[in-house]
């Protein structure tokens, strides 16, 4: 049986960790997509203001196999 998959990039952010990010960003595409088989994440920052870090970025692919 053949598969197809696709990817679809999604940017999260936390103001607690780059963990929490990636699962924002997971959950919120999980909400959406059907078939994830995984993540891959891209980059990673974080926003600094008034010399404090204050939220952290993930930039990340969703790989979702589509349905035949």
């Amino acid at each position: 049986m053949e598969r197809v998959a696709r990817v679809s990039e999604v940017i999260a952010g936390s103001p607690v960790s780059f963990e929490e990010a990636i699962k924002a960003g997971f959950e919120r595409a999980n909400r959406t997509l059907r078939n994830i088989t995984g993540l891959r994440i891209l980059e990673m920052r974080v926003a600094v203001e008034d010399g404090k870090m204050k939220e952290y970025r993930v930039r990340m692919e969703v790989i979702f196999v589509l349905e035949t």
